[in-house]
């Protein structure tokens, strides 16, 4: 079943390619190789009509006689159809001459679709994230076994579940405390949004982070104004997730409530989820779990209380799982090859040429 679907999403990214394929605007690299197989190919064709006609006998000489088959005017249903093949393959001829000629684009702008969303990762880099939390899966390696780190590690794995799934997102990091610091913005390299919080993930970085406090509002209103920043607002498939020990009771920032800050994740489609990493604290062990709980199911997300490792690795999967979405997104390239859409439909004429003339008898033989 793999190799059938493969083939399918292969023949639908090759049919949307086509479409986008404007001939008037193809340059070609190889346009003399082209010019110069189509002169062969046609003198090959003059040639072996020559020496057909030369080689012809005469009508007459060592030939039996026989009597004359009389006309009909009904012509036969398979008189035309028998050329079908000869049709099919002379019709690939051009295209595989113009795939030869090697068209490319020097800048194209495609509208694609892809499957993914645009994710904004934020972590918790507070001075109560220094708290026990081991995780011998997600931090196997790690000297130390905090909740900050244990952060790390499970940002990490989501990272690497969506990398090694079907989708193609657009993520974002943030560290936050007292303040929020952007540290990747949003990009499609996963390896790149890896290398960013294996690097914040060090015991050093860590320990020089300015800013001790925890502020999630802080941090939520950051998320929100990179979205603004890359003008995403409008667009569909945004998407929160804060790492967090969930320490933090305070609703208002700057003077405004954590409603007030919320309204525009509501507004713009933008749900949170928040996976609440504390050490054997389940929902409603400590305080601010009511605070953070409404808030973020107010925007569409989900609010975990993640007591131990496997509560933050159930977490995430769902995460994963309720996150599948579409980005549609303008894509720009220079120098594009393009003669891919030309060599397929060429090798697809001449394949089913090759088919109708060795299964049916019909296109063989005169009727």
């Amino acid at each position: 079943m793999v190799p059938i679907a493969a083939l399918l999403e292969r023949l639908r990214l090759d049919l949307i390619d086509w479409r986008s394929v404007q001939v008037a605007s193809l340059l070609f690299g190889r346009r003399s190789v082209a010019l110069a197989a189509v002169t062969a190919f046609l003198s090959l064709a003059v040639g072996l009509l020559l020496i057909r006609l030369m080689w012809r006998r005469p009508r007459g000489q060592d030939q039996i006689v026989v009597p004359a088959i009389l006309a009909t005017d009904r012509l036969s249903s398979f008189s035309l159809v028998r050329h079908v093949p000869l049709l099919l393959f002379l019709a690939g001829v051009p295209l595989f001459m113009l795939a030869l000629a090697d068209p490319y684009t020097t800048i194209a702008e495609q509208q694609v679709s892809y499957p993914g969303r645009r994710i904004a990762l934020l972590i918790d880099a507070s001075s109560s994230m220094l708290k026990p939390f081991a995780a011998g899966r997600l931090n196997p390696h790690g000297p130390n076994q905090a909740a900050f780190f244990t952060s790390v590690g499970a940002a990490e794995a989501f990272i690497r579940q969506r990398r090694n799934g079907k989708y193609r997102d657009l993520i974002a990091l943030i560290e936050f405390g007292d303040e929020a610091y952007v540290i990747t913005p949003f990009t499609s390299d996963y390896d790149n949004v890896l290398l960013s919080a294996s690097l914040i993930g060090d015991w050093g970085e860590f320990m020089r982070f300015p800013n001790q406090g925890t502020k999630i509002a802080a941090a939520i209103e950051e998320g929100t104004t990179l979205f603004q920043a890359f003008n995403f607002l409008n667009a569909s498939g945004n998407l929160l997730i804060i790492f967090s020990d969930g320490e933090d009771t305070q609703v208002t920032l700057h003077g405004r409530s954590l409603n007030d800050i919320l309204v525009s994740a509501v507004s713009n489609r933008i749900p949170v989820y928040m996976v609440r990493t504390n050490r054997d604290k389940h929902l409603g062990d400590i305080v601010p779990d009511s605070i953070w709980k409404s808030a973020v199911e107010n925007t569409g997300g989900r609010f975990y209380a993640a007591a131990t490792e496997s509560d933050v690795i159930r977490a995430i999967e769902e995460i994963d799982v309720r996150s599948p979405g579409k980005i549609q997104m303008k894509q720009y390239s220079a120098n594009q090859l393009r003669f891919m859409p030309f060599a397929v439909a060429a090798i697809t004429l001449w394949s089913v040429a090759l088919v109708l003339k060795l299964t049916l008898p019909q296109l063989t033989k005169f009727p």
